[in-house]
């Protein structure tokens, strides 16, 4: 079995958002479900790294070309998150999910909450965009519907990431991981066929590719995995939720018994469910002490790292101002009726969560994902209607008169302030 591309040479969920004008780009409009899930609220590590060398908040990262064929005309656009210094370090590769619609329009992959974890631990993070998706050149590869063919395809892309990265200096080719979510976890255990020697793992958080327009898709995606396992060596990791909105508990067992018949290793973790939809997992800051223990347990079996070398914050959350109570919907200042109603459907969201609102009456909020808190008022700021301010974080309100309690001005967001979730 071999990618349906060759490569010569050169040994890719969401968070939850509302505004006062509707729905914004690259946001779900909130729904107001309530907090109903086992996991509504889950607890932060201390990872005692207070003597440990600082990572700058931004994980050091860049934003890297990574050519795609033997010729180097077709590139992937890619994130990289590192520690400091030069390394050599243990090498993550993630692999996206799929959107509807144009995928260049996709974001660009930044899997913040995801890359913090392993970054603290002592490894780089890269997070290409396969062919078609956000920047990266050439289209993506469908293969009608077959998913088989289709995992290979896109595992072509993945191959050209580790054999270019695996050129780096800062990086230890002998010591890899290959992990996705969604499509890119069907992606990473189609790699694992054709898996470069240093690939020690693959972790497939709800991998899978659903094509509800092909008959017999479910049998489509059963086969596909039925097929990667007869061909594949490398141990993996896999991780679903009951409440998975994309698949059901009774296929996620056809997938998973098919890839094992062949006698291949792959732990199954049944993580139960997760606030509203078990399928955003990876992609929220509140899923990390859900997925890590698991995670751990997988690196130390392949004789990986698990211990935390460097000290890298979370996003800052400010302190409780005492304005008003949390629930004190007629507080939220410079609001009209539909901002009010907007507050009662934040008051409904799941921690993690944030509200923001400026003097000219705009308001957004945002649950889940990395950092709400950025998205609130990236999303509050593109209303055009003045310079806005976090109201409500969490179970909180930290609005005072003159500024966001304990974070100076740093909470007032202009329109050219990127949002930080991703899918």
């Amino acid at each position: 079995m071999v990618f349906s591309k060759v490569l010569v040479g050169w040994m890719a969920a969401c968070a939850l958002s509302a505004a006062q004008a509707g729905t914004l780009p690259n946001a779900n409009t909130g729904t107001g479900a309530g907090a109903s899930g086992s996991l509504a609220h889950a607890e932060r590590f201390d990872y005692g790294d207070s003597n440990l060398p600082q990572v700058a908040a931004d994980l050091n990262e860049q934003i890297l070309r990574i050519p795609a064929n033997a010729s180097g005309t077709v590139t992937l656009e890619a994130t990289l998150f590192k520690p400091n210094g030069p390394g050599p370090f243990p090498l993550v590769v993630f692999n996206h999910g799929k959107n509807t619609g144009d995928l260049h329009l996709q974001p660009r992959s930044r899997p913040l909450a995801f890359a913090r974890e392993f970054v603290r631990r002592g490894y780089a993070v890269i997070a290409p965009n396969r062919q078609g998706f956000a920047g990266s050149d050439g289209t993506y590869q469908q293969e009608g519907c077959n998913v088989g063919k289709n995992g290979l395809a896109q595992a072509a892309d993945v191959d050209a990431t580790v054999r270019y990265m695996s050129h780096q200096s800062y990086v230890d080719a002998s010591r890899i991981v290959v992990a996705g979510t969604s499509h890119g976890g069907l992606v990473s255990v189609a790699y694992g066929t054709e898996a470069a020697p240093g690939v020690r793992g693959i972790i497939n958080f709800s991998g899978g590719l659903r094509q509800d327009l092909c008959d017999g898709w479910q049998k489509n995606l059963v086969d596909a995995f039925d097929q990667y396992g007869a061909h594949t060596a490398v141990r993996s990791l896999w991780l679903y939720g009951d409440n998975d909105s994309v698949w059901t508990p009774g296929l996620v067992a056809q997938m998973h018994d098919a890839y094992v018949s062949h006698g291949t290793q792959a732990q199954f973790i049944d993580f139960g469910r997760y606030k509203d939809d078990a399928h955003r997992l990876i992609v929220d800051r509140d899923g990390v002490p859900v997925w890590w223990p698991a995670v751990n347990a997988f690196l130390a079996q392949l004789n990986l790292p698990t211990s935390v070398r460097y000290a890298v914050a979370n996003p800052h959350e400010p302190k409780a101002s005492g304005y008003a109570s949390i629930d004190s919907v007629n507080a939220v200042p410079y609001v009209d009726e539909a901002g009010r109603e907007g507050y009662r459907r934040f008051l409904n969201q799941h921690p993690s969560r944030a509200f923001a609102v400026s003097s000219e009456g705009a308001w957004s909020w945002a649950e889940g994902g990395d950092d709400p808190m950025a998205l609130a008022l990236d999303n509050c700021a593109k209303q055009g209607a003045g310079s806005c301010r976090l109201y409500a974080v969490n179970d909180r309100v930290v609005w005072n008169t003159t500024q966001t309690a304990d974070n100076d001005d740093s909470n007032a967001r202009d329109t050219g302030t990127p949002a930080l979730a991703s899918r």
